[in-house]
């Protein structure tokens, strides 16, 4: 018993004597807990709602007031034809689509159904799903107005994701978060191993400089995210029959930008470690479980509070997720991901430098 208690009091103080250590034990589960009890909520609220009101009259206003007045939606455009309606789906500005043709009002006072069509993005399953379902609760509250059913006649059409698979909504964001995981994990123990066995003092002497020692070392993992990304994509097409409609080969440019970003912050958490144990703790609770969280690959931001909404884009997955699933499932190209494309590689080139400055001031 003495031998054991010895043994707790150095592992207690050798926990004292790290406070990185202590943080990650500490902080970090508190700062996953509350980003946690925010963000991880699976209500969808505020669905962006875009409008064609080709009737224009005190009947058509009437319904669009059913949805805009329901909280469930938020109005974020108003098109004068319907062929408008497509960019705003396909750049994902709505996420809803609501399509009233000439003629609407007629046929209710006529006694006929009035007709009007629903667009859905099943790209998001969960929110195309979920706001299919309040959209058609919104229709059947308007039409039950004063007493007359049925007034109008629905016709929705869910749009990328036609069947609302799960599996094409979560597939590629797994992929995404494979890619983060083995790039960033590898990297971040790369240095710290060899501080560890006692060759990093024999890399320093050689004639390599720090710039090239980078390098050097972020290549090789730069390789093995290629090799995960060609091997998981045939499993992702064949194996969950997830479509590609996209380019594959605008794909597999905008993995170099991600990976910028996963092997800064991998190089970054190796600078901040003595131990790899340190970089794998690090790396996973501090780096890793918040851009899963932040990311929407499984919360909708937009139903998170504005300050976890704001922190969202310094989220490097958050925009790969938005680009793999636009490559897949809608068939968009540079055109419409440019801006995420664009704010990868300013994270990445600004993680480069701040390790790349970080390892310098350590070799001095």
């Amino acid at each position: 018993m003495r031998g054991l208690l010895n043994l707790l009091v150095k592992e207690l103080l050798q926990l004292k004597r790290d406070p990185k250590i202590l943080a990650i034990l500490f902080v970090a589960p508190i700062a996953q807990l509350l980003i946690l009890g925010y963000a991880a909520t699976t209500d969808i609220k505020k669905v962006g709602l875009a409008v064609c009101d080709l009737d224009r009259t005190a009947a058509s206003r009437d319904l669009v007031e059913s949805f805009t007045s329901s909280g469930y939606f938020r109005l974020r455009a108003s098109v004068d034809s319907q062929d408008q309606l497509d960019p705003l789906m396909t750049s994902g500005a709505a996420r809803i689509a609501l399509s009233i043709p000439y003629g609407f009002a007629a046929d209710r006072l006529a006694g006929r159904p009035g007709t009007v069509q629903i667009l859905a993005d099943g790209s998001d399953a969960m929110a195309g799903t979920t706001g299919l379902g309040y959209a058609t609760t919104a229709v059947e509250l308007a039409s039950a107005r004063g007493g007359m059913r049925p007034e109008i006649e629905l016709l929705p059409k869910v749009l990328y994701n036609p069947d609302l698979l799960s599996r094409n909504f979560m597939v590629p964001g797994v992929l995404a978060m494979i890619l983060m995981v083995m790039t960033m994990m590898l990297t971040s123990m790369a240095l710290v191993r060899e501080r560890e066995v006692g060759t990093m003092e024999q890399l320093l002497v050689t004639p390599l400089t720090p710039g090239q020692l980078i390098v050097g070392k972020l290549v090789p993992y730069a390789l093995v995210g290629f090799v995960e990304i060609l091997t998981a994509l045939p499993l992702m097409l064949y194996w969950f029959d997830v479509p590609l409609r996209g380019s594959l080969f605008l794909l597999l440019v905008l993995c170099v930008p991600f990976m910028l970003c996963t092997l800064g912050l991998g190089l970054l958490v190796s600078t901040l470690s003595q131990t790899q144990q340190q970089a794998m703790m690090l790396a996973s609770l501090v780096f890793m479980l918040p851009q899963i969280y932040l990311s929407g690959f499984i919360f909708p931001i937009q139903n998170m509070p504005k300050l976890f909404q704001w922190t969202t884009y310094v989220i490097p997955l958050r925009y790969f997720v938005v680009i793999l699933r636009g490559v897949c499932l809608k068939g968009v190209g540079l055109a419409i991901l440019w801006p995420q494309a664009l704010a990868l590689l300013g994270l990445g080139i600004a993680l480069l430098v701040l390790a790349r400055l970080r390892f310098r001031r350590q070799l001095d």
